[in-house]
């Protein structure tokens, strides 16, 4: 089993306490959070057999198993999610070259939403294809391929924490994302990569990393303060390409009549004249 399972059910137990479950606490204990014996108590496990899956080497689990450490750890649907892929990781031959690759079709969906910023993400959070408004607003025409990686965007670009208001939050949902991903690929070697490079430059990711948080960012907003249109709110929704399941298309929906919506329209017909 994948060393991210026993990071990931530690991290998880750290956050409950034994009052929580109705458990006694007896004194000062040295890490926060519950024991391994009291988890492997409540799921109705053996220590041992918790121990082993904790450290890696327990045999295969079942989904009674898992659903019920899912309940003593109280996770959410993601989480839930997330703990039956990195407990049963799922090894995978060679990439498909395409898989990188955003299909003609797909081009000129993107070119038709003139009036909305959209743009195609990969699974390691590059930005594989977008729209002229979504290069205006985030400037990809003008970085180079490997720069048009969010998660290396938002934690290795000092322009960033300008750029986003609410730079906390949307660093946090971006290592969420990422990590749920890795657990989807533990045999990518460019995503591990990737997240090795994060590690060594950033010390907010590396700390956000250690958290084991896991987020599926499929809707939300954010705000964006761009340096010529000014504050921008943004909703936004993705969309799984069919074709390519590891690919989502990124649509920016402002609201009809906003302020956002008038500035985009702005950066549109600048974006038209070559200013």
């Amino acid at each position: 089993m994948d060393g991210n399972l026993g990071d990931f059910l530690r991290s998880r137990r750290g956050r409950i306490s034994p009052e929580e479950l109705g458990l006694p606490s007896y004194g000062r204990r040295r890490v926060p959070g519950l024991r391994r014996e009291e988890v492997a108590q409540l799921a109705g496990v053996s220590v041992d057999y918790y121990v082993r899956l904790e450290q890696g080497r327990g045999p295969s689990v079942s989904d009674a198993v898992l659903d019920a450490i899912a309940r003593v750890l109280r996770l959410d649907e993601t989480e839930h999610a997330y703990l039956y892929t990195v407990a049963r990781p799922r090894r995978r031959g060679p990439r498909r070259p395409e898989a990188t690759r955003v299909r003609p079709g797909i081009q000129a969906l993107l070119d038709s939403m003139e009036r909305t910023p959209a743009f195609v993400m990969g699974p390691r959070m590059d930005v594989l294809a977008w729209n002229s408004l979504a290069g205006t607003v985030n400037g990809y025409g003008d970085t180079a391929p490997e720069d048009r990686n969010i998660p290396r965007h938002v934690f290795l670009d000092p322009a960033a924490h300008d750029l986003y208001p609410d730079w906390p939050g949307i660093a946090a949902q971006a290592v969420a994302h990422l990590r749920l991903n890795a657990g989807r690929r533990p045999d990518d070697p460019e995503l591990n990569t990737l997240v090795g490079e994060l590690c060594g430059r950033s010390e907010d990711f590396r700390r956000m990393w250690a958290d084991h948080e896991v987020q599926a960012c499929l809707a939300g907003s954010k705000s964006i303060d761009h340096p010529l249109a000014g504050l921008l709110s943004l909703d936004f929704e993705t969309l799984t390409v069919p074709t390519e399941p590891e690919q989502t298309v990124v649509v920016y929906t402002p609201q009809r009549g906003s302020d956002t919506a008038e500035r985009l329209a702005l950066l549109g017909s600048w974006a038209t004249a070559g200013v």
